[in-house]
C-alpha cells in the first residue's frame, strides 16, 4: 500500500506516518527498489498498535522504546512484557480518575434535571 492509501485507511496524516517512522515508534517501512514507501501487512500491523497505543494515551517514548525493544529480539520479551504492563497499570489509573470524574459530573447533571423539573435548585 501507498502512503497515500495507509493513509486514509487509518485516518491519519502521511505527515504522521513519515515521523511515526523518523522517530522510530513503527520500524522502517518497507520500500520499493525506487525507494518509496510500500507498506506491508507486517508494517500496517505496526501503524494499527501505534494509532492505538497514541489514542489511549501511551508516551511516544514509551512506543519507541517498545520497537527498539522488539528490534532487538526474544531476549528482550520480559523488558516488553514490563513496559505493557506499567502502561497498562498507567491507564487504569487514568481510566480510574475519568470514572471518577463521570460520577461527579453525573450527580451535578441529576441536580440539574431536577431543578429544571421543579423550578429550583436543590443541594
Amino acid at each position: 500500500m501507498t502512503i497515500a492509501e495507509v493513509s486514509k485507511k487509518y485516518d491519519i496524516s502521511a505527515d504522521t506516518l513519515r515521523y511515526y517512522e523518523r522517530v522510530g515508534m513503527i520500524p522502517p517501512v518497507t520500500r520499493t527498489a525506487s525507494g518509496i514507501r510500500d507498506y506491508q501487512d507486517s508494517d500496517l500491523g505496526w501503524v494499527g498498535l501505534a494509532k492505538c497505543m497514541r489514542s489511549a494515551g501511551l508516551p511516544v517514548e514509551a512506543m519507541i522504546e517498545y520497537v527498539r525493544l522488539y528490534q532487538e529480539g526474544d531476549s528482550t520479551i520480559p523488558a516488553r512484557l514490563q513496559l505493557l504492563l506499567e502502561q497498562r497499570q498507567s491507564l487504569l489509573e487514568q481510566k480510574k480518575k475519568i470514572d471518577e470524574t463521570l460520577d461527579r459530573l453525573n450527580y451535578k447533571i441529576s441536580i440539574y434535571e431536577d431543578a429544571v423539573k421543579t423550578g429550583k435548585l436543590s443541594w
